[in-house]
């Protein structure tokens, strides 16, 4: 009998779209047919904010049960979402190439964050984000807001807000970018760690080979180097932190910044290490580790809520 991979994913359209996009690459590479199968998470149902459900986390638990239980196969995570901590039973099995980690603000006649009329009321659920625009625009009501991207633009055309920020890549994977109104420049603007990629986490010790044809081990390594920021500093996916790795070459660099959720001061540190293909994941991991030991050393637990890693 035909081996069909059952992979699980939330119900959102963004959810889904990525979710179908990791199932057609697997079968174009290796010919196994796939099957999406929708499971409904805490994150989904409440309408408290993310930051009293415990953070993006909220999301991943009731996909990896599922997959603990073997009612599914594999699962497909936006990679910001997914906790640092280690899951019993379960790896990342898979990391596809990521695509544009940059937020974008999303307004009404393409008005960017400059020209926006003071007091604008900007929507978004990220204290990260809510820290960036206020250091920018001191003056705008940052409004907290839960849905989908469709509730959240939405918001914007019924004149509720004046604009919302969002991820581009989720933009991207639902066919809607042009309705991006301003870019945030990553040097600027650092957004979450793993932004912009997909992990697909599997159970430990399954033959999980289909995976290696999407696998793209550059974006695994940035990434592990973004997430060691969390991990180090002990904070949730939705801490007020933002860090980018890029690579130039052999040369991994990493920038991360923390921020006080009013947006009034902020702490940035950037390091670089070289690359050899051996060991690159540690490499990262280290590099990370590094980043955030000068954070704190700096006074970043002072500055943002810190503690109790998601």
């Amino acid at each position: 009998m035909t081996r069909i991979l059952r992979i699980a994913t939330r119900g959102s359209a963004l959810a889904r779209a990525q979710t179908g996009m990791v199932a057609d690459q697997i079968t174009a590479a290796t010919g196994v047919p796939t099957e999406l199968v929708i499971i409904k998470t805490e994150g989904d149902t409440s309408k408290e904010s993310l930051a009293s459900l415990g953070g993006t986390g909220v999301f991943a638990s009731a996909l990896r049960e599922a997959l603990t239980r073997g009612e599914v196969d594999l699962i497909v995570h936006s990679l910001k979402d997914l906790p640092t901590a280690a899951y019993p039973g379960l790896v990342i099995g898979g990391v596809p190439e990521r695509e544009d980690a940059r937020d974008v603000l999303c307004t009404q006649g393409g008005v960017s964050l400059a020209d926006l009329p003071e007091g604008a009321r900007v929507g978004t659920g990220s204290p990260r984000r809510r820290a960036q625009l206020l250091s920018l625009r001191p003056d705008l009501e940052v409004v907290d807001i839960r849905g989908n991207v469709d509730t959240r633009l939405r918001s914007v055309e019924r004149g509720d807000l004046h604009g919302v920020v969002l991820a581009a890549a989720g933009l991207e994977r639902l066919g809607r970018l042009a309705e991006a109104s301003e870019f945030f420049d990553l040097e600027l603007w650092p957004t979450a760690p793993g932004q912009g990629a997909l992990a697909i986490e599997a159970r430990e010790g399954d033959d999980i080979t289909e995976l290696l044809s999407i696998e793209h081990g550059l974006t695994r390594t940035a990434v592990r180097a973004e997430r060691s920021v969390l991990a180090t500093l002990e904070a949730g996916c939705a801490a007020p932190i933002g860090a980018h790795a890029t690579l130039d070459g052999d040369l991994l660099v990493l920038t991360a910044v923390v921020y006080d959720p009013s947006g009034e001061a902020e702490l940035g540190c950037t390091r670089s290490a070289t690359l050899t293909g051996i060991d690159d994941g540690v490499v990262a991991e280290a590099l990370g580790a590094a980043v955030a030991a000068q954070l704190l050393e700096d006074g970043a637990a002072e500055l943002a809520p810190l503690g109790g890693a998601a």
